[in-house]
């Protein structure tokens, strides 16, 4: 029986921390991009995107919803864990795998199709985690240069 409870109590420990884990996660939330202060260069810059980031485990689940320059929307979303390892990513021809780490401010990460990195990108939180700044450096599926940074205001 003490056994039981020990294996009972050391469950509940491992819960409690990875749930702690997550919440501390200042990336998780909704955020909506701010276009006024975002640059382009690959492309018409979409006329909204909204992320939805929660958490997953020892990851991330994210959903971003864009309405793309000519009004058709788009939505890709991945789980992946802050491992860097690969995890399968719908919703883009751009690429369609993704492997993240954790920074001190945020995430870095490479974007690959078929197995090949196209993409390198950031994640950072301001310090008041009230301001989101991805920044992408590579290639789309067009072939075009992406070098893009787009800020985001936590909703």
């Amino acid at each position: 029986m003490k056994v039981r409870s020990l294996v009972v109590a050391l469950v509940a420990l491992a819960a409690v921390a990875s749930v702690s884990r997550a919440q501390t996660d200042p990336s998780v939330g909704t955020w909506k991009l701010n276009l006024a202060k975002s640059k382009y260069n690959a492309g018409d810059p979409p006329k909204s995107a909204m992320i939805v980031i929660t958490a997953a485990g020892t990851g991330v689940k994210v959903s971003a919803n864009t309405v793309l320059a000519d009004g058709k929307a788009r939505t890709i979303e991945y789980t992946s864990m802050y491992d860097g390892k690969d995890a399968i990513v719908t919703g883009t021809a751009d690429y369609d795998m993704v492997a993240i780490k954790r920074t001190a401010d945020g995430t870095s990460g490479d974007r690959k199709k078929a197995g090949k990195v196209v993409q390198t990108f950031t994640r950072t939180i301001s310090a008041d985690g009230k301001t989101m700044t991805t920044t992408a450096k590579g290639t789309n599926a067009a072939g075009q240069k992406v070098d893009n940074v787009q800020v985001y205001d936590k909703q």
